[in-house]
């Protein structure tokens, strides 16, 4: 399975080598594996985070770290799927990279299941050579 999803990633980012630099490939890797460890409920994701992270969701929520790491342990939100659909905007300045994006999610909500479309806003750093998320904003998109 982890065979498959790098060549995944790597087909992903690297199909598009023309389109973005080095760094921005890295910062979209890092995103795919973000939803990956999401979806997988793997509790390594936090070491894509900086301590500082923060997390408006798209219901209003806003989690630090240690809110975002009680409700994952808990699974209050469990996902079956995460599938990104279109990157609409990255952005590279100094150390910083800023990502747009939209998801197609679904999973279940303690005991409700949703399905849903997101605008997602991410905010990159770079901390020692490594692309850690600093900031990450969803809002619904209706259909």
């Amino acid at each position: 399975m982890k065979i498959v999803s790098f060549f995944f990633i790597f087909f992903f980012v690297f199909g598009y080598s023309q389109q973005y630099s080095k760094q921005e490939k890295v910062v979209l890797i890092q995103a795919k594996k973000l939803d990956s460890l999401m979806k997988n409920n793997d509790i390594s994701i936090v070491n894509l985070f900086t301590k500082d992270v923060s997390f408006g969701h798209s219901n209003g929520w806003v989690q630090n770290l240690d809110d975002f790491k009680k409700d994952f342990i808990s699974k209050k939100v469990s996902y079956k799927e995460i599938s990104q659909t279109e990157v609409s905007e990255i952005k590279k300045f100094k150390n910083t990279v800023s990502l747009r994006r939209t998801i197609k999610v679904a999973g279940l909500y303690e005991k409700y299941d949703f399905q849903m479309k997101l605008a997602v806003l991410e905010i990159w750093i770079k901390k020692k050579s490594e692309w850690k998320l600093w900031s990450r904003q969803s809002v619904e998109i209706k259909q």
